[in-house]
C-alpha cells in the first residue's frame, strides 16, 4: 500500500472516529414510572367490583382502599357476628374466673369458657383475612393510570386498574449490547419525541444485568428488529413533564 493510500486510510479512520465520538451512544427507549406499571388484580377466584373509589388521574396513598368486591357485605356481616360472639364469650370467661376464685365454679366450666374464647379468636382472625380479600388497596403511593373494571363489572385478565409511582419518572433505554460498555452510572442523557416540545434530561441511575431482545420497535424499515439489548434506567430531572406519557417511545442520546 502506498504512503498516500495509508495516509488516506488514517485520515478517514480519524474522521469516522471523531464523528462516532461526537454522536455518542444512542438508542430507543420508553417512558415509565418508578418500578414500572403496577397492575392490580383481585383475588384468585372470579370477582365482581361492588364499589370503585378512585378515577383515572387520582393520587393514592399506600394502603388506601381503591375498591370493594361484591362479597364485601357478606364478609363484613360474618366479621361482625364473630366479634359479637367473642365479646360475649370473653364476658362469660370473666364471670367464670370470678366464680372460680370464690370456689363456686368447677375447673371444667372454666376450661370450657376459655376454649370458647380461643376458638372465636381464631375465627375472628379468619374472618378478617376473608374480608381483606374483598378489599383492594394501593400497594404504594402513586397515580391511577388506567381503570379496567368498574362497579358491576367482573375483573378480567387486565386486572382492576394500573397504578404508577409518577413522582419519579424514567426513560428505559434499550442499548445495544455492543455499546453498553460506553454507558456508566451518573452519565447524562436526553430523550426526544415529536410529542415533547423539547428534550427531557436525566442521568443514568442503573444499568440492567441481563441481555435480552428489544421491546421498543423502531419505525425505520432498515433498523435491526431483533437486537440484543441491555435496559438502562435514566432518572428524569423533571418528572412532571412526562407523568402523563407512560410508554411514550423516545429517542435517547447519552452524553460524555
Amino acid at each position: 500500500m502506498t504512503t498516500a493510500r495509508v495516509l488516506l486510510v488514517l485520515i478517514l479512520a480519524a474522521a469516522f472516529g471523531a464523528q462516532a465520538a461526537e454522536r455518542g451512544v444512542s438508542s430507543l427507549g420508553r417512558i415509565e414510572p418508578h418500578n414500572g406499571i403496577i397492575r392490580l388484580a383481585g383475588p384468585s377466584e372470579l370477582a365482581v367490583v361492588s364499589e370503585l373509589l378512585v378515577e383515572e388521574g387520582d393520587r393514592t396513598q399506600a394502603g388506601q382502599v381503591l375498591a370493594r368486591l361484591d362479597t364485601y357485605a357478606i364478609r363484613a356481616a360474618e366479621l361482625e357476628r364473630v366479634q359479637v360472639a367473642l365479646d360475649h364469650a370473653r364476658r362469660v370467661l370473666s364471670r367464670q374466673q370470678a366464680l372460680k376464685q370464690s370456689s363456686f365454679q368447677s375447673e371444667a366450666a372454666l376450661d370450657e369458657a376459655q376454649r370458647d374464647v380461643e376458638v372465636l379468636e381464631a375465627e375472628l382472625v379468619a374472618a378478617k383475612a376473608q374480608i381483606d380479600r374483598t378489599v383492594i388497596r394501593a400497594p404504594v403511593a402513586g397515580e391511577v393510570l388506567a381503570i379496567h373494571a368498574r362497579a358491576g363489572e367482573r375483573i378480567g385478565e387486565e386486572g382492576l386498574l394500573e397504578l404508577g409511582e409518577t413522582d419519579r419518572m424514567y426513560v428505559v433505554a434499550e442499548v445495544y449490547e455492543t455499546d453498553i460498555g460506553m454507558i456508566r452510572e451518573g452519565q447524562p442523557a436526553q430523550a426526544t419525541s415529536p410529542a415533547l416540545d423539547e428534550a427531557v434530561t436525566g442521568a443514568v441511575e442503573r444499568i440492567g444485568k441481563l441481555i435480552g431482545k428489544n421491546d421498543v420497535l423502531d419505525l425505520d424499515p432498515v433498523a435491526r428488529m431483533d437486537s440484543r439489548v441491555v435496559e438502562v434506567f435514566i432518572l428524569l430531572d423533571d418528572p412532571a413533564r412526562v407523568s402523563n406519557l407512560t410508554n411514550l417511545q423516545v429517542d435517547v442520546v447519552f452524553g460524555d
